[in-house]
């Protein structure tokens, strides 16, 4: 007989939030602070309260922030705001017809609004050895806080790791390892480094910057195989024939959404959950928010699934002002950003589309910007260590302001004028 944990009282209300991440843990304060009076009920995989993930590939892993300091926030302030925190169990089915949600114990609870926010898993690396190397304790994907205390754990300088993909994370990564003393490669299958996300002019910085900092970059290279030492990957063998000796080895192929238990109730999904611009799936008592969801997003003008913390904490405030009937939409400039030796960049838009680039700023002095145009709007900005740039950037991006090539280039003309021009 199925174990009921709790059965709505008449007039009362119970939300619940499927997940633990960013934007679940986001979501479950701003629910309160905008005035939602019932239950509000958080229910994670991890064992962890609601954390930051991006400093994991970098402050965290390289030792410079606490366990402490990832936290969002502490036990005490889900106390204080009553909000129900259910760790180490997993959300299996949703029944949207009694709206109840079956957890991994056995029980059920009941709601009256439901929001998913399942985030994402790591892409696995391609190829039959991927499950045996899973199970060796030098192979390592980094998506959670366990993962990097694993990860810490080996870099021990001297040590030969091989990061596999060359995206933001891998990236990261291999900076934070060669400054432990690491030898470390970088193997990724694409013609150039963040190849997803940025244009080729800055790819080729970043792999400037590596090399000259001792990474060893190898692009168009992909894996096709590994070598092992009972449970120890030791060498990693390349499409060409290369041979990669190996002391750790850290994968960073990408994301992909959780969707799982949106689909098995009916909901609509396309490369995520499918949502309007209130963070409303198909069914209009269930929402979905954060890595999980695919968005309409009104400043590049389609649907796109972003794996941001910018997007997450923004669609949270989006989410609990529908469910506590506000309604207010969703309508952020996608930003990102990166933190790579004494590099910061920030970009802000997508470049996708673009006609040509403009520069400001130096790439020999490590402080300049790109701007990605299309006729006299700009489409997207990456940053490096030109914090103003990013702000302005928002701005211009977000407003679709009209502006001079010249007058980007030249560094004399603020780019605040650009707002009074455009009155």
């Amino acid at each position: 007989m199925e174990n009921t944990r709790e059965t709505i009282a008449p007039g009362s209300e119970v939300a619940i939030i499927v997940g633990c991440g960013h934007a679940a843990g986001e979501l479950a304060t701003r629910l309160r602070e905008q005035g939602w009076a019932g239950r509000v009920i958080m229910i994670g995989e991890e064992p962890h309260l609601p954390y930051q993930r991006p400093p994991l590939s970098k402050g965290f892993l390289e030792g410079k922030t606490g366990l402490s300091d990832l936290f969002l926030k502490p036990q005490a302030t889900y106390d204080l705001a009553q909000i129900e925190v259910i760790l180490n169990t997993r959300v299996e089915a949703i029944d949207r017809t009694n709206r109840t949600v079956t957890l991994s114990d056995g029980s059920s609870l009941q709601y009256t609004k439901l929001a998913i926010a399942t985030g994402g898993r790591q892409r696995p690396l391609p190829g039959a050895d991927t499950a045996r190397a899973e199970a060796c304790d030098n192979f390592h994907y980094l998506r959670t806080l366990d993962d990097a205390l694993k990860i810490r754990e080996l870099l021990k300088a001297g040590k030969r790791m091989v990061v596999v993909g060359g995206g933001y994370v891998g990236l990261e990564v291999a900076a934070t390892a060669i400054k432990h003393g690491l030898q470390v490669t970088v193997v990724e299958a694409g013609p150039r480094l963040l190849g997803r996300v940025t244009s080729p002019a800055m790819s080729a910085f970043f792999e400037q910057v590596h090399c000259q900092a001792g990474v060893d970059i190898r692009t168009g290279t992909l894996v096709e195989g590994l070598e092992f030492d009972g449970l120890r990957v030791v060498a990693v063998r390349s499409h060409a024939g290369e041979r990669i000796p190996a002391d750790v080895v850290v994968v960073g192929v990408g994301l992909l959404p959780n969707t799982g238990l949106a689909e098995a109730a009916g909901l609509a999904v396309d490369n995520g959950i499918l949502v309007d611009a209130f963070c409303v799936t198909s069914d209009p008592d269930i929402l979905a928010l954060g890595d999980c969801c695919n968005h309409p997003n009104p400043v590049v003008g389609r649907n796109i699934r972003l794996e941001s913390v910018p997007n997450a904490v923004e669609q949270a405030r989006s989410a609990a002002s529908t469910m506590c009937g506000q309604g207010e939409p969703y309508r952020m400039v996608p930003w990102f950003w990166s933190d790579q030796y004494d590099l910061k960049l920030k970009s802000v838009g997508l470049c996708e589309g673009h006609e040509r680039i403009v520069m400001r700023g130096t790439m020999e002095g490590r402080a300049f910007s790109l701007f990605y145009l299309k006729g006299k709007r700009i489409l997207a900005i990456d940053t490096i260590n030109r914090p103003q740039d990013f702000v302005m950037g928002k701005r211009l991006v977000g407003e679709r302001i009209e502006v001079d090539d010249d007058a980007l280039i030249d560094e004399s003309t603020p780019l605040n004028k650009f707002f009074t021009a455009s009155l």
